[in-house]
């Protein structure tokens, strides 16, 4: 079998980058209004269903002589239909949000903010050439809490401010403080490090701010390394939250700000005193303190920026970590349940989110049942098989079908369940830090090339014993169903049901397991995403075709009939995208035939990029991503050793042409 092309993080483009190669970033269509009502009848339908079994499974089939596991586990599915209410809620109409209408001017005062700390120049790179490039008047500035000397060249180079303080307390929230009393704005931007902006990333949401009582525009966040371990074909992890969840709660004026892909207005910041730096998630916890001061906020459900999805288990389980842990400390310092000027729909958005991290609770249960019922042959549920199937069987089908309905196709429900799994040690970890006193440290996710080959990742040590206790229930259950053991099942069809259950769970932990374990979410070894490329090029004088591009190298294809390039060779490469031609120096690092059955292959070369070429490579990355804009640096336009740099009141940011009214803001 051939071996797939391009194994890893690779953003697949069609022809030369002509196509989309974000499907899922525009607006979605607004749903008819037929199946708008049948969603919310079926979803009415799930929550009386649900009502009617909780009812009957509390007054006819507890078993009190088990209390133990007959009472806690009626919980767990009372706290699973209680989540589904609150889904239900925020779910019930995505399409209450008007979208403004795009803008080509404003006269608002907007300045673009690029927290960093030490992500590396190739993830920056993009991210701020794409800043610099939006349309609208703005500046660009970069938040440097590395004090790094090369990102203050990288951005003079490209246009934008360059900004650093004396002392790094606070992580982003003191980061994006400080900048606030060094710039004079009144609108910013928030982008990190990783999230390259679209050029109508302003057009598209400055209108909203017509408004003023409009404090936040959030946008979702979306993602260009499709192939991160987040991913799955169409399904990614965090679709769900930002394209369907987040602009349910429009209806509520309760979404939040969600830390990139952000506009705030200056003004309401300075009103709530900037920032929250008490927590982890200062978005969150600004956004609730925004909203009590009667700030109105919107969500913008078209995806204007793309950044770095966590590319592997160990990204993922520190992000989530961080963000259940500031979800914690949310609870303990302002909590949206008992703090004042929320409203009721507010307070059940924000608890729903919060509260959200204990479902891992819920599934380790979930996870444990059939094996306490197996190894004690325990009887929780005191009920006839001709009742309960058919009972608990309709009423679990029609809540599956509700949501899917709810969550729209984002979310297919066995992927998604292997994905509770793999997230819930670290979830679990977050929620016992609710009683923990102290603010943990703020880790960066690393981004980026992390080893010089890739490497499989960890697994935590509770999926481990999850697996093994399963792997040892099953024999024991086999015995004992065959009288080998003292144990005896007084219910046979509770027995042989658990057992069902136990090797569902099992499936579950063998897929989250080999999804973690698997080499190709291994430890990342590039150091800047691949893009595929079908472009025609040049390397020296021989015409040859690209496969594909990243903003440190390339890889083409070479006919017999070229000269052949030898590894540690000088080179230069012109590559032709969309009618523009963009020229790097390099060094062949490889050369291998395309094919070892044909008497003279072409041969499949790599180049790597030389250090330097600053403007050709932000070139080369508004192309590559895809951002809407010719770049506004042409390649020819510095030399390698010049420096740019930026005065603190001037540059720094593409200015449009039109006047500003005298004392707008």
């Amino acid at each position: 079998m051939a071996k797939r092309r391009n194994q890893g993080d690779l953003a697949r483009l069609r022809g030369q980058l002509g196509n989309q190669p974000f499907p899922q970033s525009a607006m979605p269509v607004p749903e008819s209004e037929i199946s708008k009502r049948w969603t919310q009848a079926v979803t009415m339908l799930a929550l009386l269903l649900s009502v009617a079994y909780l009812s009957w499974r509390a007054l006819e089939t507890v078993n009190l002589a088990v209390w133990w596991i007959s009472i806690p586990l009626l919980l767990l599915e009372a706290y699973a239909v209680g989540g589904l209410a609150l889904f239900s809620t925020s779910l019930w109409d995505l399409d209450w949000q008007v979208p403004t209408t795009k803008r080509s001017r404003t006269y608002f005062r907007v300045a673009v903010l690029i927290p960093t700390y030490n992500e590396p120049e190739q993830i920056l790179l993009p991210t701020i050439a794409a800043a610099v490039s939006m349309r609208l008047r703005h500046e660009t500035w970069v938040l440097d809490d590395g004090d790094r000397l090369e990102v203050a060249r990288l951005a003079g180079r490209l246009g934008a401010h360059y900004l650093t303080r004396p002392t790094h307390e606070n992580a982003k929230a003191g980061n994006i403080n400080y900048a606030l009393s060094h710039i004079d704005a009144d609108l910013v931007v928030l982008l990190d490090a990783d999230h390259v902006a679209s050029a109508d990333f302003l057009s598209n949401t400055i209108g909203y701010f017509d408004d003023p009582r409009v404090a936040l525009v959030q946008t979702p966040q979306d993602f260009y390394n499709l192939e991160s371990f987040e991913h799955a074909d169409e399904f990614n992890e965090q679709r769900l939250f930002y394209r369907v969840v987040l602009a349910g709660r429009n209806r509520w004026n309760a979404a939040f700000c969600c830390g990139t892909g952000s506009v705030l207005r200056v003004r309401s910041l300075e009103e709530v005193g900037g920032m929250a730096v008490e927590t982890l998630t200062e978005d969150i916890h600004t956004t609730i303190r925004l909203h009590r001061r009667g700030w109105k906020t919107v969500y913008h459900n078209e995806a204007l920026s793309h950044g770095l999805a966590a590319g592997d288990a160990t990204q993922y389980s520190d992000q989530r970590l961080r963000w259940g842990t500031g979800a914690m400390q949310v609870l303990r310092t302002e909590n949206p349940a008992f703090v004042s000027g929320l409203t009721l729909m507010q307070r059940t958005s924000y608890m729903a989110t919060l509260l959200g991290w204990f479902d891992s609770w819920r599934s380790l249960a979930f996870l444990l049942a059939p094996m306490v019922v197996l190894w004690t042959a325990a009887v929780p549920i005191r009920a006839p098989l001709t009742a309960f199937l058919p009972i608990f069987g309709i009423t679990f089908l029609v809540q599956r079908y509700a949501l899917r309905r709810l969550t729209r196709g984002t979310s297919p429900q066995l992927i998604g369940t292997v994905f509770e799994v793999v997230r819930m040690p670290a979830n679990l970890r977050a929620t016992l830090r609710l009683l923990a006193p102290g603010r943990p440290s703020f880790r960066v996710t690393p981004k980026g090339r992390v080893g010089e080959r890739r490497s499989r990742r960890p697994v935590p040590g509770l999926l481990w014993v999850l697996l093994a206790a399963s792997a040892l229930t099953v024999p024991w259950t086999i015995a004992s169903l065959l009288g080998l053991t003292p144990l005896r099942y007084s219910v046979p069809w509770l027995a042989y049901g658990s057992l069902f259950w136990l090797l569902v769970n099992g499936g579950l932990l063998l897929t989250a397991v080999g999804r973690i374990r698997a080499k190709r979410f291994g430890a990342e070894r590039r150091a800047a995403v691949r893009f595929e490329v079908n472009a025609p090029a040049r390397l020296g004088e021989d015409p040859v075709q690209l496969l594909d591009a990243s903003l440190t190298g390339v890889r083409a294809l070479v006919p017999a009939s070229a000269s052949p390039p030898e590894p540690g060779q000088v080179a230069t490469i012109e590559i032709t995208i969309d009618d523009r031609t963009y020229s790097f120096a390099g060094v062949i690092r490889s050369a291998s035939p395309l094919s070892q059955r044909q008497p003279s292959p072409p041969l499949v070369v790599g180049l790597e990029f030389a250090q330097g070429q600053t403007a050709e490579r932000a070139a080369l990355a508004l192309a590559l991503f895809q951002t809407g804009v010719a770049p506004l640096i042409e390649p020819e336009a510095l030399e390698d050793d010049d420096l740019v740099w930026p005065s603190p009141t001037t540059g720094g940011g593409r200015l449009s042409e039109e006047p500003v009214p005298a004392g707008a803001r």
